[in-house]
């Protein structure tokens, strides 16, 4: 009797060891972040991606139509998407892209020199950077922006003076009034981009930045152009979906909403 106890005890006790040990097994964990989030998180990249490669003009508007520039700049680019990838074509357009954007990387690095040589150094890049959903109802002061920006389209060489000039600058310019450096910044564009004559345009945006920066910091060495980074069509394509977006705009930390 007593050893049947112990075996019975035995088995006992070892099925509910057993099933303890079943219950206390972890469950799998499920991913922080469903492929869903995944998605938008990628896309969000793609769209930031997007604005530094591209520098819409209008970087609030998804089409890329409300512009003549900028419409030709996606009209490359869908062309492009759909055009086989080596072809004569491709590189064609290719080339007619990286123009585009060369122009705009030029006007670009204009406006980071004069933020540069007014002390804004490290903010520089801060300063420039637009997302696409940046808006303009969160300006401090649209009527003084819009015209400071007409003042530097008329009174300096700053933008291609044959094209009006890009908006994007507005949120720069409305920055800069928070910081009481709005006023500052335009009399160091017309020191260091004067307007030029008709004729002389052309040889004036050949290598204004390259010089200028030489004479700043003449000890200075220049910095490598980035390499070009192609976008899939999915980036532009997915900003056709949205008006805004704002991942994680990495513009200077003030209060601009």
């Amino acid at each position: 009797m007593g050893a049947s106890f112990t075996s019975f005890c035995a088995h006992f006790c070892c099925c509910c060891c057993c099933a303890a040990a079943d219950d206390e097994e972890p469950e799998e964990k499920s991913p922080l972040l469903s492929g869903d989030a995944l998605l938008y998180f990628d896309l969000g990249a793609k769209r930031r991606r997007d604005q530094e490669t591209n520098l819409w003009s209008e970087p609030g508007d998804p089409s890329h139509s409300e512009r003549d520039d900028d419409r030709e700049l996606y009209n490359l680019l869908q062309r492009r998407s759909k055009t086989r990838r080596g072809s004569q074509g491709y590189r064609r357009l290719s080339i007619d892209i990286n123009a585009v954007r060369e122009v705009r990387r030029e006007v670009r690095d204009r406006w980071k020199l004069v933020l540069e040589s007014l002390g804004f150094t490290a903010e520089a890049e801060s300063l420039l950077t637009v997302s696409a959903g940046t808006s303009y109802d969160r300006m401090h002061n649209a009527p003084m922006v819009r015209a400071l920006l007409s003042s530097l389209h008329s009174d300096t060489s700053i933008f291609d003076s044959r094209e009006p000039p890009p908006e994007r600058y507005m949120f720069t310019l409305d920055r800069l009034i928070y910081l009481d450096a709005a006023e500052d910044f335009v009399q160091k564009a017309r020191s260091l981009f004067p307007k030029q004559d008709e004729e002389d345009e052309d040889d004036a945006f050949k290598l204004p930045v390259v010089l200028r920066r030489a004479q700043l910091a003449p000890s200075g060495g220049q910095e490598d152009e980035p390499e070009e980074e192609e976008l899939d069509s999915d980036a532009l394509d997915g900003g056709r979906g949205s008006g805004s977006d704002n991942y994680g705009d990495s513009s200077v930390e003030l209060p601009l909403d």
